[in-house]
Order: C-alpha cells, then sequence, then structure tokens
C-alpha cells in the first residue's frame, strides 16, 4: 500500500486536511477509513473507472487502490533538534513512500503564521531543512557504527561510507539527499536509513476560499514559491483543505453546486491523489468480475509479471501470460464474449509493459 506523509508549518491546514482525506466518502466497502492510531489513514483512492467497471461487470465488491496519509505535527526551526518533538514525529514519515509538504497560500489575518509572515518559498526552506538536518543526524550515527568495519577494511562497508561522505557534503550545502549525485548502487547502500529528503516530494498549496490568495495577486511571493519547486525538482498541486473537509458533510449530489458558491471548481483531493501518483510515477490497472473488481496500483513501466506480483507473489515468478484489454474498450465492446470475437482482447506476454486503464487476466503455473 501506498504511503504518504504530510508535513508542514504549525496553522497550515495539516490536520483540516488529513480530515478531508481521511473522511472523504468512497465506494470502499474493503476500505473505510480505517484509524490504525489518531494520525494514521486508510483511504480509498477514488477512480470513476472502477465503478463503470464494476457495474458492467455487476460485481458484489468494489475495491479501490488505497493510500495511507501519515498526519505529523506541525513542524517548527529545530525539529531535528528535537524542538517541538520534532525528532518524535520526523521518525514516524521514514517509512513512507513519498511526502507531501502543505504549504499556505493565502492572507488572512486571523490565522496565524509561526513566523508572522506569509512567505510560502521561506516555509519551504524552512521544512526542507529540518529534513536534511534530521537526515544529517541520521547518516552521522550510521558512520559511527560503522568507523570499526571500515578500519577492518570490510570493502561493502568502504563502500557505503563513500556514499555516506558524499550525502553529508550535500546536506552541509544544505541539498536534499535526492540532488547528492548519488549512483544507483550507491543509493542502494544507502536505501535501509530511509532518509526523507530522498523521498519524492508533493507540494501541495494550500488556498482559502473568499481568501487573498497569492496566485491571484500580482506581489511575487507565488512566483518565488514556484520557482524554487521547479528548482528542487517538485510538483505541486492547489487544494483548498478547509473547504473539502467542508464538502464531506454535503450530499454527492449537492458538492458540485456547493464548489461553484465557493468558487472551487476541481475536486481537490481527486487532485492530490493524481499529483501524489504523478509525482511517484504510479499508474493503475483492473481486475474485474462477478465477485469483485479491483484497483491495483503499479509503478509506470512495469511489466506483466510484475504487475501480476501485485496481485500474489506467485504471479511474478510463475507468470505464463495473460489476457488484456482497455477498459473503455471492452465497456464499449459491452462483454467479454464480444472483445473476443473483435479480436479485442490480446494475449501478452512477460516483456509486455502494463498500460494504465488495463483491464487483466493471468495465467500462471
Amino acid at each position: 500500500m501506498l504511503k504518504i506523509g504530510i508535513v508542514g508549518l504549525p496553522n497550515v491546514g495539516k490536520s483540516t486536511l488529513f480530515n478531508a482525506l481521511t473522511k472523504a466518502s468512497v465506494p470502499a466497502e474493503n476500505y473505510p477509513f480505517c484509524t490504525i492510531d489518531p494520525s494514521v489513514g486508510v483511504v480509498g483512492v477514488p477512480d470513476a473507472r472502477l465503478g463503470a467497471l464494476a457495474e458492467f461487470s455487476k460485481s458484489e465488491k468494489v475495491v479501490p487502490a488505497a493510500i495511507e496519509f501519515v498526519d505529523i505535527a506541525g513542524l517548527v526551526k529545530g525539529a531535528a533538534e528535537g524542538e517541538g518533538l520534532g525528532n518524535q514525529f520526523l521518525a514516524n514519515i521514514r517509512e513512507t513512500d513519498a511526502i507531501l509538504q502543505l504549504v499556505r497560500f493565502f492572507d488572512d489575518a486571523n490565522i496565524t503564521h509561526v513566523d508572522n509572515t506569509i512567505e510560502p518559498y521561506k516555509d519551504i526552506e524552512i521544512i526542507n531543512m529540518e529534513l536534511v538536518l534530521a537526515d544529517g543526524e541520521q547518516v552521522r550515527k550510521r558512520r559511527d557504527k560503522i568507523a570499526g568495519d571500515i578500519k577492518a577494511g570490510r570493502k561493502e562497508f568502504i563502500a557505503e561510507d563513500a556514499a555516506l561522505v558524499k550525502l553529508m557534503q550535500g546536506f552541509t550545502a544544505g541539498k536534499l539527499a535526492l540532488h547528492a549525485d548519488l549512483t544507483d548502487d550507491e543509493k542502494a547502500r544507502v536505501a535501509h536509513l530511509n532518509l526523507l529528503t530522498m523521498k519524492p516530494i508533493l507540494y501541495a498549496l494550500n488556498k482559502k476560499s473568499g481568501g487573498h490568495n497569492l496566485d491571484e495577486l500580482s506581489d511575487g511571493r507565488a512566483e518565488r514559491a514556484y520557482e524554487l519547486i521547479k528548482a528542487l525538482g517538485g510538483h505541486y498541486i492547489f487544494l483548498d483543505a478547509n473547504t473539502e473537509r467542508e464538502l464531506n458533510d454535503v450530499a454527492d449530489d449537492d458538492r458540485q453546486n456547493f464548489r461553484q458558491e465557493l468558487g472551487v471548481s476541481e475536486d481537490g483531493l481527486a487532485g492530490l491523489i493524481r499529483g501524489a501518483y504523478e509525482t511517484l510515477g504510479l499508474m493503475s490497472f483492473f481486475t474485474t468480475g462477478t465477485d469483485e473488481t479491483r484497483a491495483w496500483t503499479i509503478k509506470q513501466g512495469s511489466t506483466a509479471p510484475v504487475a501480476g506480483a501485485a496481485i500474489h507473489n506467485d504471479f511474478l515468478t510463475k507468470f505464463i501470460r495473460a489476457e488484456v484489454i482497455d477498459w473503455e474498450k471492452l465497456l464499449e465492446l459491452g462483454s467479454y464474449a464480444a472483445a473476443r470475437d473483435k479480436g479485442q482482447v490480446r494475449i501478452e506476454g512477460k516483456e509486455y509493459i502494463v498500460r494504465d486503464g488495463d483491464v487483466m487476466v493471468f495465467l500462471h503455473g
């Protein structure tokens, strides 16, 4: 399951976003919001294709892909040294696949800012520096731990230390681990550290309905944030966490009208999830039948056996072939039988690169 840690300064809307995400209505009996602890929630990924396929197959169950969100208490300067219990909270996101950094993107005199100044690029720099400092401490501890092995001339630890030195040089310059120019071999040697700044970061720019949103002002603050995110090689999306939270209490049929009244045209949570998938290079394929229709999340560029392994590990090693059809084509033709008769159900082997939206049936030995 995909895991994403939510970070940000205090009072930027993280808890509001977390509540919006975890109480969002999704057709997911198997993935209702389940609380692992008060700051961890599992959310079904909304996907209109899933419902259409379930209706097509008259499925008893519909199982969306799922994302686990981890809400971290607001970070402050000095978090890496323990300010605001920072170390404790940072440890909670070491096991995540990606980081969602929520950034305040509006002026409102009634909502305080920890630095009393609304300058998003500075907020991003503060959070990233705390992540860098926490990673630096992690690397220092590791170097101390393997010092004896290095003195003993053990080659694998000497090679690991070379990667650690490169990381420390980057951290000293304020760089994320992603930008330390590690080779693939060096990345593999330090992967066990689960460095925070080695994870992809999606920046969520939090706007406010009826507020003075920075993307609508011409004072340079929005542009400075965009430039920094681009320089960091990151992606960003816009959302309005408070509106999304309020929409959870609105009937499905009324939500679009409510959005229009508030001037929020797009579904911010769906946009966030799309952004997360793009940032991580993910996509979905489907299995469908009378028992269930299910979405499976895989990396873009995955071969058919790798996709099969998302269902069961045996499909990776014992894969024989897969039947494949695009979801839209299947619905258009009306049935599997019609699709087969028209030659639209393809037989694919081990080298097939799965496409987003493929409906698949796996055969294995």
